[in-house]
């Protein structure tokens, strides 16, 4: 009986280091098997954070873009109404400013009005004939307001009561008047201080001096740049006292018996807006001013 008992415990051995290498290697399996598993995860891991930054960055700078893109609209949206709105305050403040100067001239030449001594009737230049033989100015008054041809016409500039011309042509609401520069321009004058006369002339254009002619030769030593020229009153146009202009220069020859003066005209004409048509024919108590 004891010799037949070897081969059992042969073969609880056998089976002993058959459990011992089974657990071994699934020990080994199962330590293998989970690193590459965490290996497997922490790749997967891995990768999907980098991509999951990478959307993220992405969308990130998408939206930013978007964001400033309507930031930047919006911006020049309300660059746009401020850049509209300061230039209606700028052309508010100009029409302002117009507004006061304009009812300042307008205060002026009421004043002036007020103090003219003939009926008279109040008109405001609205062009230029170019085409006509005089170069006349045109105002917008006619023979419904009582103008009529050969009416002399003045204005009020800087303080001085200046001759601008007469009336040519009266129509029914719009009138011609001939300049005081005009060539065919004559108006009987005098120099205020020394009382010497003559006759003053266009010459053409309100950038060349008048000229105020047939004066005495001796009256040079009585004349000073700056005299006063008036009218004198004499051929029933133009009444006495208004201002033509002032002495700028003196010209004669030693061979003649008479010397021209050069005049700066009182009014000038690149500024005329307002005037003035005299009803001479008028007694001064029946004046409207």
């Amino acid at each position: 009986m004891e010799e037949g008992k070897k081969p059992n415990g042969h073969i609880t051995r056998e089976a002993t280091v058959f459990v011992v290498l089974t657990v071994a290697s699934f020990l080994i399996l199962f330590f293998s098997t989970q690193s590459f598993i965490v290996d497997i995860k922490d790749m997967g891991l891995s990768l999907f954070s980098g991509v999951r930054n990478g959307i993220h960055g992405a969308t990130s700078l998408v939206s930013r873009t978007i964001l400033s893109i309507r930031e930047l609209t919006r911006l020049r949206t309300e660059y746009a109404e401020l850049t509209d709105r300061m230039t209606r305050y700028e052309q508010l403040e100009r029409s302002a400013a117009e507004i006061r100067q304009e009812n300042r001239r307008l205060r002026e030449q009421l004043g002036f009005s007020s103090s003219l001594g003939y009926k008279h009737i109040a008109a405001e230049l609205i062009g230029r004939d170019p085409d006509n033989l005089f170069s006349a100015l045109v105002i917008n008054k006619g023979k419904h307001a009582g103008v009529s041809n050969n009416m002399p016409v003045i204005a009020y500039q800087n303080g001085v009561q200046g001759l601008v011309g007469k009336v040519i042509q009266a129509g029914q609401f719009e009138s011609l008047v001939m300049p005081l520069y005009d060539v065919s321009a004559f108006v009987s004058s005098r120099l205020s201080e020394s009382r010497y006369e003559g006759i003053v002339e266009g010459q053409g254009s309100p950038d060349v001096p008048l000229l105020m002619r047939f004066i005495r030769k001796r009256a040079r030593e009585e004349i000073n740049t700056g005299d006063v020229i008036m009218t004198s009153g004499i051929g029933g146009v133009y009444p006495g006292g208004i201002t033509i202009g002032r002495v700028s220069r003196m010209r004669y020859q030693e061979d003649e018996i008479s010397m021209d003066l050069e005049l700066e005209s009182a009014i000038d004409f690149s500024r005329l807006e307002y005037i003035f048509v005299l009803d001479v024919e008028q007694a001064p108590e029946e004046s409207d001013g």
